[in-house]
This record gives structure tokens, C-alpha cells and sequence, in this order.
């Protein structure tokens, strides 16, 4: 097992693929000589040249064009946009064309391709480049939608995405990049759509993804000292979902709290409440509760934008309070 952060594990993954099948290309604003904003191309360009690492225009309308057109002809491609906000600018590509190729075919076109994207808060980036747009992509038929929040998640995933002959969006929350955990030497994959316990629990369920799987784990250390035993879950892949774990965990513990840095209206935690409260509620002994970002555009000042996002002490204010 060696150290790595977050970033490290993304591009080890790009580079073992890359290696491991010549299918496997990356293209996007500024992902070749510059190594990608945040770095997650670095030194690709070095290895494989312009080729297999292409810079695009700025385009992110032509990037997803081109990765769709590229997949459906036999390549696997790997496509950045550099803030999910700006995926916005390829929803027709991802939505209309990459999701639905494979229905409209009757099967015999497949669309393997993955359009990574890094999302959230924490840089002072403000309005326009700090968004969470999950719950967009998990509305459409046809996309796989993945979110790690560990360098052993990222690097796993990732792999599993770039091999899955479905359009998957990768979603990379910007603030754990430089997160470091463990990851192992050898070759290995995660199953997309498989939830992952990363504590386990009597009282209460912290149903968390990205950054705030991280924030619910410093909030169930916190409540441990108070005698509140929580199990946290990272579904990790948002589309499919494994509901299985999810319940399982619910009926043990009675209780649910989600937590996301999406706003809170119609963002993910909606879909989560409401199919635990359909196949669940008999166990439920207190009402289901998000914590969830405030339905405010992101602003740009640090202290404003913390406030806008669960904190640690909100999640821990929030369960004490259903008990």
C-alpha cells in the first residue's frame, strides 16, 4: 500500500489505463503541457504524447461532442471539464447523444466514455465555479454518475469507469484533492454502483457523499463522546444507487440524516429520503432530515461561502437533535 492524495491517485489510474489499452486517450482545456488545473493530468502529456492527451479549445460543448464521436467509434476517452459548471455547456452532448445512443440503437452502440468533473466549495471560487450539480446528472437515464471522496475510491472508481462501456460522469469534489490515504500497489477496481460503510454504527445513519462524507466522520467522532454511535455510508456511485446497503443500514439504526453540499431543493438527498421512507418506513423511529447546502448562488467571500455548506457542527447540532 503506498501514501497517496487524492490528485496522485486520479492520475496513477489515467496512466495505468492509458498503458493498459491504447483506446484509452484524455482530452480537455489545458490537460496536455499544462497538466490540468488541478493537476490530475500531469506528466501524461510527457508519456503519451499529443495523441492521447489532447488540448481542446475552450469548448465544452465540442469536448463532450468529441468524446461522444470518438466512443462510438471504438476509442475510450477521457474527457475533463475543467468546473462542473460548466458542464452545463454540454448537457445537450451528455443527454440528448451520449445517454442515449445505446437505447436508441437497440444495443449495438455503446458510448464509452467518461467526462470528468471537479465540483464544490472551498476555494473562494465563487458563484460560477463552486456549484454541486449532481443531482442534474442523476436525473438522466442512461449516465452513470460516480462521486469518490478517498484516494482509494477515486483510483478504483476511476478505473472501473474508464473500462465500463456506458457514458459515465465522474464528479471529483475540488477540496479532497489533496486528502491522502492509502492505495494499493497492485491493479485493482471498484464495482460502480457498490456503497462503501466507512464507519459503522448503532443509532443513527449519516447518508454523506464527497467532502461531506469526510465532515460526517469528524461529526461522528464528536457524538461518540456523547454516546451517539453513527454509521456513515458513501454510496460513491449516485446513478445507480445501492439502496440495499443504504436500507440495511436504516433498519439497524433507526434513523437517517443525509448530508450533502448540494442545495437542498431537488438536490440528491430528495431521491435518497424519499426511497428509504418508501421501503423503510416501518424502522424509521424519528422523520428523515437533510442537511444540505442553502439555496443561494455560492459566494466568492471564504467566510460567507463556509456558511453556506454543512459544517461539522451543524451535522452534529442536527443529530443530537433526533434523539
Amino acid at each position: 500500500m503506498a501514501q497517496m492524495k487524492l490528485v496522485e491517485a486520479l492520475n496513477s489510474a489515467l496512466r495505468e489505463e492509458m498503458e493498459r489499452d491504447e483506446r484509452v486517450f484524455v482530452l480537455g482545456e489545458d490537460v496536455g503541457l499544462y497538466g490540468g488545473i488541478f493537476g490530475v493530468t500531469q506528466g501524461l502529456y510527457k508519456q503519451f504524447g499529443p495523441e492521447r492527451v489532447i488540448d481542446t479549445p475552450i469548448s465544452e460543448a465540442a469536448i463532450a461532442g468529441a468524446a461522444v464521436g470518438a466512443a462510438v467509434t471504438g476509442m475510450r476517452p477521457v474527457a475533463e471539464i475543467m468546473f462542473i459548471d460548466f458542464i452545463t455547456i454540454a448537457m445537450d452532448q451528455l443527454v440528448n447523444q451520449a445517454a442515449k445512443m445505446c437505447y436508441m440503437f437497440g444495443g449495438n452502440v455503446s458510448v464509452p466514455m467518461v467526462i470528468r468533473v471537479p465540483a464544490g466549495t472551498g476555494r473562494s471560487a465563487a458563484a460560477q465555479h463552486s456549484q454541486s450539480l449532481e443531482a442534474w446528472l442523476m436525473h438522466i437515464p442512461g449516465l452513470k454518475v460516480v462521486c469518490p471522496s478517498t484516494p482509494y475510491d477515486a483510483k478504483g472508481l476511476l478505473k472501473s469507469a474508464i473500462r465500463d462501456d456506458n457514458p459515465v460522469v465522474f464528479i471529483e469534489n475540488k477540496i479532497t484533492y489533496n486528502l491522502s490515504g492509502e492505495v494499493p500497489d497492485e491493479d485493482y477496481t471498484i464495482p460502480i454502483g457498490k456503497a462503501d460503510i466507512k464507519r459503522e454504527g448503532q443509532d443513527v445513519t449519516l447518508l454523506a457523499t464527497g467532502n461531506m462524507v469526510h465532515y460526517s466522520l469528524k461529526a461522528a467522532d464528536e457524538l461518540q463522546q456523547e454516546g451517539i454511535s453513527c454509521e456513515v455510508i458513501d454510496p460513491r456511485t449516485l446513478r445507480p444507487i445501492d439502496y440495499e446497503t443504504i436500507i440495511n443500514s436504516v433498519v439497524k439504526t433507526s434513523r437517517l440524516a443525509i448530508v450533502q453540499e448540494a442545495c437542498r431543493t431537488a438536490g440528491p438527498g430528495c431521491e435518497f429520503a424519499a426511497t428509504v421512507q418508501e421501503r423503510a418506513f416501518d424502522y424509521l423511529d424519528a422523520p428523515i432530515i437533510q442537511i444540505a447546502g442553502m439555496d443561494v448562488p455560492i459566494p466568492f467571500n471564504p467566510k460567507l461561502e463556509k456558511t453556506v455548506v454543512p459544517s461539522v457542527e451543524q451535522i452534529v447540532r442536527e443529530v443530537k437533535a433526533l434523539f
